[in-house]
Order: C-alpha cells, then structure tokens, then sequence
C-alpha cells in the first residue's frame, strides 16, 4: 500500500507560480513511476507529467512543456511538480499517482494504482 499526500495548491494570477508536494509513504518512493494528473470542473481527469522511477526521465503533457517540471526528492519520499507561467486553464485539482503497470502508456490514468486526495490549484485572469 502506497499513501499519497498532496499539498501547495492554492490560488494565484496568471504568470505566477507554485510548486506542489506530493509525500509518499509505505512502499519505497524509488520503486516507482510517479505521475501529476489534474482535473477541472466537468472535464475528466488529463495527464500532466511523470518521472520514472531512476529519476533521470520525465514527460509531459503538450499543454504543459517547458511551463511545468516534475522532480522528485528520494530521500524526503517526496515528488515535486514546479509550475511557471501558469494560466486560467491551468486551473483544476492537481492529483499525485504511482504508477504500477509500466505496460500500459504512462499518460493513461488507468496506468496508476494510487493517488492522493488531490489540491486545488486556482489561477485567476
């Protein structure tokens, strides 16, 4: 059982940015793929980044490149995702998820068996 822990979302303007948390505890962080996915209102849930479990790949959504950075931090079990030049449509519940079926495409949800309860990110105009 892998317990996930979102936090730093909260709401700011257009061009500023934030960072969020996602704490990890139970399995070991290092043995998997952990992934940010977001959620805004009547939408469904859309993939945003991963980093693989080594820590030396990441991927991201087209919507977000060379906007967000996803990092993670071993040591503190923590996985990070730094967000720059945020936007209105950036706008959702952030969600942290570990992922567990490296067969399946790492942009599916159904690619990760635990998520955190998410945190609201808000940007304004």
């Amino acid at each position: 059982q892998v317990h996930l822990v979102e936090s730093g979302g909260g709401l700011v303007q257009a061009g500023d940015s934030l960072r969020l948390a996602c704490a990890a505890s139970g399995r070991a962080f290092s043995n998997y793929d952990m992934g940010w996915f977001r959620q805004a209102p009547g939408k469904e849930r859309e993939f945003v980044a991963v980093i693989k479990s080594s820590g030396s790949r990441t991927y991201y959504a087209d919507s977000v490149k060379g906007r967000f950075t996803i990092s993670g931090d071993n040591a503190k079990n923590t996985v990070f995702l730094q967000m720059n030049s945020l936007k209105p449509e950036d706008s959702a519940v952030y969600y942290c998820a570990a992922r567990v079926r490296p067969a399946v495409r790492y942009s599916e949800e159904r690619a990760y068996d635990y998520w955190g309860q998410g945190t609201q990110v808000t940007v304004s105009s």
